[in-house]
């Protein structure tokens, strides 16, 4: 699992912000700080909670912030939709950036084994992590006032 001080790892997968579109994280890093936060499901109350929560009390204005999901792609466009997410998510279905990150968590219900264990990293401009949050439990959502600290001293 990267650690704070540590390079950031690279991963691909399916950016969905209006359309559906490869991402790979290289392609976003260098200008501000990015913001993974890694969520199990889509459409679930918590990470609903915590998508919202960055939504509306999240300053993304010094960060690029993706949402990070083991979802397939068109399930999370409609979830973008119908919560008004500004902020694009990237869906997972191959595990890569959860494997990356080392945020597996297995689940085996509703004929799933395997989610994104509720995680966040910042990542500086020169691709390093320098924070990193990680869940006890997946009812419990990142603290959002050390998230944006976080993101200030990245950006300083």
């Amino acid at each position: 699992m990267p650690d704070v001080g540590d390079d950031a790892p690279d991963f691909t997968g399916s950016l969905v912000d209006g359309d559906i579109e490869p991402f790979e994280l290289a392609d976003h890093l260098g200008d501000e700080p990015v913001v993974l936060a890694f969520f199990p499901a889509a459409f679930s109350n918590t990470c609903t909670d915590e998508m919202e929560a960055l939504r509306d009390g999240f300053d993304r204005d010094d960060c690029t912030l993706f949402g990070v999901s083991t979802d397939l792609p068109h399930a999370l466009g409609a979830y973008r939709v119908q919560y008004d997410l500004p902020f694009a998510l990237v869906g997972d279905p191959d595990h890569r950036a959860i494997a990356a990150y080392d945020v597996i968590e297995d689940f085996e219900h509703y004929g799933v084994e395997t989610v994104a264990q509720r995680a966040v990293f910042v990542i500086d401009a020169d691709g390093t992590v320098t924070y990193r949050w990680l869940a006890e439990n997946a009812g419990r959502e990142p603290d959002y006032d050390a998230l944006a600290e976080a993101v200030a001293d990245a950006t300083a």
